[in-house]
């Protein structure tokens, strides 16, 4: 058995360390896992501790001829994950399984994107059954691990993993399609069924080749020749959606998120799109609103807290600058909504609510008081609320009776 060096040996395990983070972290088994660790662990003085004599050197050059071994193994797995890299790029699809199977076999058995992989490849070799019996063999997780942000295949892992999903089940969709016009070959509806949902599944594949090359009107037209076939596909309306925000048309593209969120309410990507284009359009009261209920869905996702919170700071300084710019003009800002409410009453300083109806005679008399103070005291911010639109905000502040005032200060009751 040859034996390196400690400090080369040491330095090569720790460069493969880092190699595994990015190639396949958390996807190989515990014996793997330990060698890196152990080897991690040992340095300089220890190695020379133990090479004193006897059963001491002995025992070490037992854990050294074992960490070799593991060494070798995650040798092996690198090169299998490299060539299965190597055989997607160029369409290898015969030969992808292969080098999956094999990257699998030697360790990396809780790699998401590694059977992910191999289903893409059974799934270009029309093994569509197969292909999802491969999908539903991936470990089920409440949310990918921060090592997942990495990319695989030049795609971020957890996107790939969906990415290769919607393949499947596009071509399942048609297959099943297929089936029930063998079973029922004489059924009109079940004919159109079918050629309805082979012309979706055509589209969405012509679309998301025009959007990988870059040409994102054609894209948007090709999605939108989808929904004449199938009205109520959400995955069309999203993908339009985001061509028209690579276009910069953010009102189309929030229309279209709108439209695929009416379809399926819970769709994260339709709701991250119009929260993306909200706030290309200043909207930040909806754009908060859509980070909060992404935060719930996606309890794990750093990036939507991060955005929820620039989107927070955001909401709170345009509602400074809409108050600097209402007081000049003499009028008393009107709030609406309990987000636009906590943004206001929020803001740095005193902060002053009418409470008010529209039709009550003695809010309408107080009215242009409030006006003349916010022209008077313009280092007090005025708001006022109708409380019959904004029913939910006066049930929080208690209001009884009209016309009520409340005075705030960076947030806070007075």
């Amino acid at each position: 058995m040859a034996h390196w060096p400690f400090n080369s040996m040491k330095s090569a395990f720790q460069q493969l360390n880092n190699t595994n983070g990015e190639l396949h972290a958390g996807t190989c088994r515990k014996d793997y896992q330990l060698a890196m660790v152990v080897t991690s662990l040992l340095n300089q003085e220890q190695w020379n501790g133990r090479r004193a004599v006897g059963s001491k050197e002995e025992g070490s050059l037992l854990v050294f001829g074992r960490l070799e071994e593991h060494f070798q193994k995650l040798l092996s797995l690198e090169k299998h994950l490299n060539q299965c890299a190597d055989s997607q790029k160029i369409g290898d699809w015969k030969s992808a399984p292969r080098e999956c199977d094999a990257a699998i076999a030697g360790g990396a058995d809780f790699s998401p994107q590694l059977i992910s992989c191999r289903a893409e490849a059974l799934l270009k070799l029309h093994q569509i059954e197969d292909a999802d019996s491969c999908l539903s063999s991936i470990p089920k997780f409440e949310h990918y691990s921060p090592s997942c942000s990495t990319k695989f295949f030049g795609v971020i892992v957890e996107a790939y993993v969906l990415y290769v999903r919607a393949q499947v089940e596009m071509a399942l969709e048609v297959a099943v399609a297929e089936k029930a016009g063998l079973i029922d070959y004489n059924n009109v509806e079940v004919a159109k069924l079918l050629n309805n949902v082979k012309l979706v599944a055509r589209v969405r594949a012509r679309g998301n080749e025009l959007f990988s090359s870059g040409r994102f009107s054609k894209a948007c037209l090709a999605c939108g020749e989808g929904l004449k076939y199938d009205t109520s596909n959400s995955v069309l309306y999203c993908n339009r959606a985001v061509c028209w925000s690579k276009l910069g048309l953010w009102e189309k593209s929030v229309e279209d998120c709108n439209n695929a969120l009416k379809i399926q309410p819970n769709y994260t990507k339709a709701l991250l799109r119009r929260a993306v284009s909200n706030g290309k359009l200043g909207r930040w009261a909806e754009v908060v609103k859509d980070y909060e209920v992404l935060r719930k869905e996606l309890p794990g996702y750093i990036k939507v807290v991060e955005s929820l919170s620039q989107a927070q700071v955001a909401l709170s300084k345009s509602w400074e600058e809409e108050t600097y710019s209402v007081k000049f003009g003499g009028e008393v800002e009107e709030v609406s909504g309990v987000d636009q409410f906590k943004a206001a009453i929020s803001s740095l300083g005193v902060s002053v609510v009418h409470f008010k109806v529209a039709s009550n005679y003695q809010c309408e008399q107080v009215s242009p008081i409030m006006d003349k103070l916010c022209v008077q005291y313009q280092s007090i911010k005025f708001f006022k609320v109708d409380v019959e639109e904004n029913p939910t905000v006066a049930k929080a502040e208690s209001i009884k009776s009209v016309p009520t005032f409340k005075i705030y200060k960076n947030g806070d009751k007075i």
